[in-house]
């Protein structure tokens, strides 16, 4: 009998970085790919990679420990403290070839893990806080299908909201698919953000905007600016530019966000007369160990039980399905519980393929 060698952390975590840079490959990231590939050897080789994962090297998978190292590298860049990588990043500015696999872009980030390890390593004491502005598509659609089928006012309640931007989804521009969506101006634009079946287009009135998050960010503050901008992929500057919008729009359109687990946010919805309360979540389960995603069943539950024909409530999700490429969007619909596949769309929202 052949028994396998276990992995050491150094070897698993080495794999947990380029199973990373195969989902940066699939969402259309060559450049974080190609790093991460590199990352992965350098760590192997007790390289400056190993001395900034020092001491996470047994953090979970769902932690995104990647995605987190990456995130202090782009902010020493935005910063203007790593211009050499900058050259390499086109959410700088850069326009340098990276090389295939990132070659040529690899010892520039090399020696910001060597030079400015302390800093990164700050970054991997919290979770990415991505707030990506894409997934909004997917919940405005779904709002124009609620609203059509029962004309109403909307509270709109999102878990793990971050720093609240897709609250804002309402106030988005989104085209595709024959149709338009929302005011041509506003700072958030969509093209082709729909495809498929388009959803009902719909005024929508959202009247109250409540999100709850472990550690919500101001997105009026620098600090939370450059946050949420550190995790945008380097390479993806339509992401960036969506991001930069959305900040413009929560600048105009207030939103209540509290620091609270996903279980006190569900605790705290109360349905009104005359009106659709819409609970929304997107890539948020993924963080959720089972007790706590249990919790937000039993909530979601115990909240639509309360439901009438006048209070409406409804349960709008774009959740990861593990070993498929592409995210339902699905909403629950009470009183009655009725749940409906309404479309797909990638893990980073664009575009949103409407089926129902």
């Amino acid at each position: 009998m052949i028994r396998s060698t276990p992995e050491s952390p150094v070897q698993r975590t080495a794999r947990v970085l380029r199973t990373q840079a195969s989902h940066c490959d699939t969402l259309g990231s060559p450049l974080y790919a190609g790093l991460l590939r590199h990352a992965a050897d350098d760590l192997l080789a007790a390289g400056p990679t190993a001395a900034v994962l020092d001491g996470h090297l047994a953090d979970p998978g769902r932690s995104a420990l990647a995605l987190r190292m990456l995130g202090g590298v782009h902010a020493l860049v935005l910063t203007g403290r790593a211009p050499e990588l900058a050259g390499f990043y086109p959410t700088a500015g850069g326009s340098a070839d990276a090389g295939p696999e990132a070659a040529l872009a690899w010892p520039a980030m090399r020696r910001v893990l060597e030079a400015h390890a302390a800093q990164i390593r700050s970054w991997l004491d919290h979770p990415p806080q991505t707030n990506e502005v894409g997934r909004g598509a997917a919940l405005a659609g779904a709002l124009c299908y609620l609203v059509a089928e029962t004309a109403r006012p909307v509270h709109l309640v999102e878990l793990g909201a971050s720093a609240g931007l897709n609250l804002r989804a309402d106030r988005f521009w989104i085209s595709g698919a024959g149709v338009s969506y929302g005011d041509e101006s506003s700072p958030v634009r969509m093209p082709g953000g729909w495809a498929g079946r388009p959803p009902p287009v719909r005024p929508v009135d959202v009247v109250s905007r409540t999100g709850g998050d472990l550690s919500p960010v101001d997105p009026l503050s620098q600090d939370g600016r450059l946050l949420l901008s550190a995790y945008i992929w380097a390479d993806q500057v339509a992401r960036m530019e969506r991001l930069r919008g959305a900040l413009d729009l929560a600048a105009q359109v207030p939103a209540d966000l509290r620091a609270e687990p996903a279980s006190a946010t569900i605790a705290g919805i109360t349905l009104v007369p005359g009106t659709w309360t819409v609970l929304w979540h997107s890539i948020m389960q993924q963080y959720l160990d089972a007790e706590q995603a249990r919790e937000v069943a039993d909530g979601v539950a115990a909240v639509g039980a309360t439901a009438t024909e006048s209070a409406r409530f409804a349960h709008v999700t774009l959740e990861l399905v593990k070993g498929t490429p592409q995210t339902p969007v699905e909403v629950t619909t009470w009183p009655g519980g009725t749940r409906r596949l309404l479309g797909t769309a990638p893990p980073h929202g664009l575009p949103v393929t409407w089926t129902a």
